[in-house]
Parts: C-alpha cells; sequence; structure tokens
C-alpha cells in the first residue's frame, strides 16, 4: 500500500436487519482522485462516513497509510469531510471559518495566519476573508468549505456530493475547479456522486454501486467500454440492449437477435447474451449492407448531431449521428437501415 492510500477489506454494514454494505472491499491510492457512484440508497455515502468514522461497520478492517483506524473516532482519524450542505458558520467571517479548526489543535497564530492566508489564495478567496458566508455566492461558499478542510492538512478529503446545490453551470466550473486543487495538493480524494458525468469528467477511478454491492472498479472510459454486467452498461453512457443468441457460423460470431437479424461480434462467449450498441457508434445504412431494420419514432436536433429514435422489433434504438449542413434530415415515420461497427460491438452474459 503506497502513502497515504486507503484500503477498505471486507466490509459489511447493517442497520437492523437491513444489510447496507456487503463485502465490500476497495483499493484507493495515495494522490487518487476516485469516485463512489450509484444511484440512491446503494450506499455510497454511508461508504463515505464509515471511513470518517460517522458509522462503524460490524465486519471489515479500514486503513489509511496501512493503519487500521477502524475504531478510531473521527478527529484521530487526519481525514477532512466536505458535506452537501457547507456547514459554514454564519456568525463567523470567511477567515473565522477557515481558522476554527486550526484554532481547535491550539496552533499558534502566526502559523495560523500563514496557513490561511495560503489556503485563501488557493481558492481564490483572498479578497473576501472579512466577508460573512451569506455575503458570498454558492461557489464561493463551496470554495470556503473546501479551504475550511484542506487547512487542516488532512491525509484524505471526503466529499459528499459538494456540488449538488449549486446550479448546472456553476456546477461544471467548481468541478473543474476542484479538480485542479486536488491536483495541487496531491491529496487523496473520494467523491460521492449519483451524477455519472460528474464521476467521469474528474475520477481516476470509480467504483459502481448498487444495493450496497460493488458492480465494478474502473476508468470511467473502461466502464463505459467494458462494462462488466448489464446494470454497469445501462447506468454509465447511453445504451442500446437487444437480447440475443450468440452462434458461430463460418468461423465466425454472430448474435441473432429474435430469429430476424445477424449482427457480427467479436466474442468466445455462446449462447444466451445481450449485445451493447452504444448509439455513436451506430451508423444509417442501405438496406444490402445492414445489420438491423427499423422506424424512425422520434427525432432530437442537438446542434452537432441529431438524436434518433428507431423502433426495432420491441426494442426502441437510439442513434446519434454527427450532423453536417450538408446532411438532409430523417423523418419521423421513416423506414430505416441501421449498421453496427463490430469493433465496438460488446457482448455479456444475460444474468
Amino acid at each position: 500500500m503506497s502513502k497515504h492510500g486507503i484500503s477498505l477489506k471486507n466490509i459489511e454494514l447493517s442497520f437492523g436487519s437491513v444489510k447496507v454494505i456487503k463485502n465490500v472491499s476497495i483499493e484507493i491510492n495515495h494522490g487518487e482522485f476516485f469516485s463512489f457512484l450509484g444511484p440512491s440508497g446503494c450506499g455510497k455515502s454511508t461508504l463515505l462516513r464509515l471511513i470518517a468514522g460517522f458509522e462503524h461497520c460490524q465486519k471489515g478492517q479500514i486503513l489509511i497509510d496501512g493503519k487500521d483506524i477502524t475504531h478510531l473516532p473521527p478527529w484521530k482519524r487526519k481525514v477532512g469531510m466536505v458535506f452537501q450542505s457547507y456547514a459554514l458558520w454564519p456568525h463567523m467571517t470567511i477567515r473565522q471559518n477557515i481558522e476554527f479548526g486550526l484554532k481547535e489543535q491550539k496552533m499558534p497564530q502566526k502559523e495560523i495566519n500563514y496557513k490561511v492566508d495560503k489556503v485563501l489564495e488557493l481558492v481564490s478567496l483572498k479578497e473576501f476573508a472579512s466577508r460573512y458566508p451569506n455575503q458570498l455566492s454558492g461557489g464561493q461558499q463551496q470554495r470556503v468549505a473546501l479551504a475550511r478542510t484542506v487547512v487542516t492538512e488532512p491525509k484524505v478529503l471526503l466529499l459528499d456530493e459538494p456540488l449538488s446545490n449549486l446550479d448546472a453551470s456553476l456546477r461544471v466550473e467548481m468541478r473543474q475547479e476542484l479538480l485542479s486543487l486536488q491536483r495541487e495538493l496531491n491529496l487523496t480524494t473520494i467523491f460521492v456522486t449519483h451524477d455519472q458525468e460528474e464521476a467521469n469528467t474528474t475520477s481516476d477511478r470509480i467504483a459502481l454501486l448498487k444495493g450496497g454491492i460493488v458492480q465494478q472498479i474502473d476508468t470511467p472510459n473502461n466502464l463505459y467500454d467494458t462494462p462488466n454486467n448489464l446494470f454497469v452498461a445501462n447506468f454509465i453512457g447511453s445504451a442500446n440492449i437487444l437480447k440475443g443468441n450468440v452462434i458461430k457460423e463460418n468461423n465466425t460470431s454472430k448474435i441473432l437477435i429474435s430469429d430476424t437479424f445477424k449482427i457480427p461480434v467479436k466474442t468466445d462467449i455462446l449462447g444466451d447474451c445481450s449485445i451493447l450498441l452504444r448509439p455513436h457508434t451506430l451508423e444509417v445504412s442501405t438496406k444490402d449492407d445492414c445489420h438491423l431494420e427499423g422506424k424512425i419514432t422520434n427525432k432530437e436536433f442537438l446542434g452537432n448531431m441529431v438524436r434518433y429514435f428507431v423502433k426495432v422489433l420491441d426494442n426502441e434504438l437510439i442513434i446519434d449521428s454527427i450532423h453536417f449542413k450538408s446532411s438532409a434530415l430523417l423523418d419521423i415515420g421513416e423506414s430505416i437501415y441501421i449498421k453496427t461497427n463490430e469493433d465496438e460491438n460488446y457482448i455479456l452474459k444475460n444474468e
């Protein structure tokens, strides 16, 4: 385990008879920006609270920098947590909010001033030091909450959906600021979110959870390109999933969809399977060169691309077609032929 890495080993947690975390093991590297991602109630915030010391597991171990912290109280763990609500003291100035934790540690005032000045510079809030939280925007308050946490120099930074209270455009801006700050400090960071775009754009790796179980730990692009199962495939990005049967024909693998369509695939898996077709990998084709046939039920013009919704047998597929001003739009109700990309087609065993 490298310096300041985090190990979760066989963690189990129940609230009464309800098992919330089920035998979770995760290794997080020093300096990594790592995300817990998943739908509401999957256990991601509970895992974060376990690391922070606000919850305690019935089974398993939590290690930071190789040291077992499973039973230590929160204040002895050297972790810093930023909450969804900024939790700033309204009667204190920005400087007073940031220095609060250092004063609690009985640090000399000269050292406190140095550290606070440095972190105010880091989050670009030096000129706001004498203001109060209600005089700042949401994004600025979030930066104060971050500054107050990192000024104590934690080994690990825990972020519990810290951007969810911000509007969409500010959220995009703040996640880039957050990532820049994390990179500059080289601080091991765990980010909890239900927003896959936030996780994808910030994370080195992501643990995707469902029902207290880790479904896959991987880089954002691997989660998208090579999902472990149908849940991961459907959760990450837009997914077209068709059920079928993979057969060998003339030494070539093909998936047979409802005895109607054959789609070439590169796989060693045979039998009852599903094929994952990402919308941008499908193209409108001709009858002689197609793998699927359907009828357009709806379309959305998105500027750089046109999104077509196409009924194929009992399935509705999405096709994202790049738009050029020279290209004509297809009409709702029009029958079309669809070609898939054999290199992009991905087979998953049905569960």
